[in-house]
């Protein structure tokens, strides 16, 4: 299995850091790193989502100004 980029540690720390169950945190990347799918526990989605997706906004606005997720989208999975 390959090692995870920098992008998806970076997802999977931010968004272990606002859940309350972090072992529940799981970051896939898809379409070669390009797409990284971001899976919580169902009771915990709504705070890496926010108000108005203003968390979620924030944590893609974090992504984006890296250079290993300059070019990533980032999906939250229901």
């Amino acid at each position: 299995m390959a090692s995870p980029s920098k992008a998806t540690e970076l997802v999977q720390f931010i968004a272990s850091a606002l859940v309350q169950d972090a072992s529940t945190v799981r970051v896939r990347e898809l379409e070669g790193g390009r797409v990284l799918q971001l899976e919580t526990a169902p009771d915990d989605r709504g705070r890496v989502i926010g108000r108005q997706g203003r968390v979620a906004k924030a944590m893609r606005a974090v992504l984006a100004a890296t250079p290993a997720g300059a070019n990533c989208r980032l999906d939250i999975v229901d």
